[in-house]
């Protein structure tokens, strides 16, 4: 059936520029998991196009690209693969409702897709969408389209809210996906790849782009929200990742990768066909990923990612106080990211931690406990972040009388600590800003003691050096002042 509702219109809501501290990374990623709906959907017949909002300024852009499209549906697609879309921004948020205003101002059906949506599903209604997924959203979007391409009703598609007489209605999750290889290679021909890898090179970076070999995760961090794909654990097969590597390869010439699935390679001999698949095939990529510390200890495995090209893993380690990991449900002991972080080290690994500050009944001695860990252990990079509730943990559930007035940071660097706890919001950013000063100076002096001060290297080292001491001293006297307050 020829029908302008077989033309569809995709777009997200993650604009980077929106995200300051991201955007200053300079490492954005295209949206994922936008582009693989987008083609699912044309695998059913449908004519796709994205307007990828990731580089642009703000949501008025769209305006254009409503009035020259012909299509009458708009699906506001988040990438659930990205974690910082878990986070319910408020600039996100605030973008998407923006964007839904206009395309309803162009009598537009809005169809959105996101971890916030998911979670606060009336909001998006009264802002004018018509329907919302719920979690994973290929085969329900699929349902929706050809609902409307039918002109047929969509009361009866699972895995939607709707809008009937003005009020919403919940049709429940459906079943998840879990044969994945059922849906096709990611539409990367929608995506304008030079435009990202411009970015990354104006501020120094290789570039890589953003692969998903799984879904979900089946571990149960008590702070750790899982709205689009679950607690569970499906993946791609070894030889449908290779596929899409080697169509990256030759459209791109892109051979380094982010592998941004929540735990990589969990499933047992996955990481060794997918080396040796890689190898029939003239394939040397170099990758990284997120994992955990107890899974790396298995020599097998780590072996065969080595061998497959793994350069940097980072860890969620998250505290160095085993009262708190125990408190958070993380499974894993302090000994456990010591012994990892040592071993994949010795392998010529790069090693990276996730931190979390300010868990509930966190104290002064558990956070000097968490900078010690990395004085001892020395990773190679480090993420700090601060406690932040999300709906559907059991952390969310404790704290959720107290986020009345505010439940949800503007931007990634907003740190706010929105609950009661033993240090206020003011600590912790002080806190974060030290702890990376902190960091960058023992790094500095590590690599100055290996390199000496009698050549280039050495010297620079050293000048970083004198650069962080007096920041140290100052941040550790703002820490000194806050923690009374």
């Amino acid at each position: 059936m020829e029908s302008k509702d077989k033309k569809i219109l995709f777009s997200h809501s993650y604009y980077y520029q929106l995200d300051q501290k991201q955007w200053e990374t300079g490492m954005p990623y295209p949206p994922l998991g936008t582009i693989q709906a987008a083609a699912y959907l044309r695998e059913n017949s449908y004519q796709v196009s994205l307007f990828d909002v990731g580089l642009k300024e703000g949501p008025e852009e769209i305006k254009d690209i409503l009035k020259e499209s012909d299509s009458n549906v708009l699906v506001i697609y988040d990438d659930g693969f990205n974690y910082l879309t878990k986070m319910c921004l408020t600039n996100m948020r605030e973008a998407a409702f923006k964007m839904i205003s206009y395309a309803k101002a162009k009598n537009c059906k809005v169809i959105v897709s996101s971890s916030d949506s998911t979670d606060h599903f009336e909001l998006y209604h009264s802002k004018g969408a018509d329907v919302v997924l719920l979690g994973e959203g290929e085969e329900t979007l699929l349902d929706v389209v050809n609902a409307y391409s039918n002109n047929k009703p969509v009361d009866d598609i699972k895995g939607i809210t709707y809008l009937r007489d003005k009020q919403v209605v919940n049709n429940g999750r459906r079943s998840v996906l879990r044969e994945l290889d059922k849906l096709p290679i990611p539409a990367w021909d929608l995506v304008n790849v030079d435009a990202y890898k411009q970015i990354w090179r104006s501020k120094g970076n290789s570039f890589r782009l953003n692969i998903a070999t799984t879904r979900g995760c089946p571990y149960k961090c008590n702070w750790c929200a899982k709205p689009i794909y679950g607690n569970r654990y499906n993946s791609r097969s070894p030889e449908h990742v290779v596929k899409e590597i080697k169509l990256i390869k030759e459209k791109f010439g892109v051979t380094s990768f982010w592998m941004c699935d929540d735990i990589f390679g969990l499933k047992p001999g996955w990481v060794q066909a997918f080396r040796d698949l890689l190898k029939e095939n003239n394939l040397k990529i170099a990758y990284k990923i997120q994992s955990r510390a107890d899974l790396l200890l298995k020599e097998d495995n780590l072996q065969a990612l080595v061998d497959s090209g793994l350069e940097e893993v980072w860890i969620g380690a998250e505290s160095g106080s085993q009262k708190i990991l125990d408190a958070m449900d993380k499974g894993i002991t302090l000994e456990q990211i010591k012994e990892s972080t040592q071993l994949l080290q010795e392998k010529g690994v790069r090693v990276a931690y996730f931190l979390q500050f300010g868990y509930l009944g966190e104290t002064k001695q558990d956070v000097e406990a968490t900078i010690k860990m990395l004085h001892t252990n020395q990773p190679d990079d480090i993420g700090v972040s601060v406690s932040y509730p999300l709906p559907g943990t059991p952390f969310y559930d404790k704290v959720q009388e107290q986020l009345k007035a505010k439940a949800n940071w503007t931007d990634s660097d907003e740190l706010a600590l929105m609950f009661k706890n033993t240090f206020n919001s003011d600590f912790y950013k002080t806190l974060h800003r030290y702890v990376h000063k902190v960091f960058r100076n023992n790094q500095a002096k590590k690599y100055h003691k290996e390199k000496g001060i009698f050549n280039m290297e050495g010297a620079k080292q050293l000048l970083k050096r004198f650069y962080y001491t007096p920041l140290i001293i100052l941040y550790r006297s703002r820490l000194n002042k806050l923690e009374n307050k």
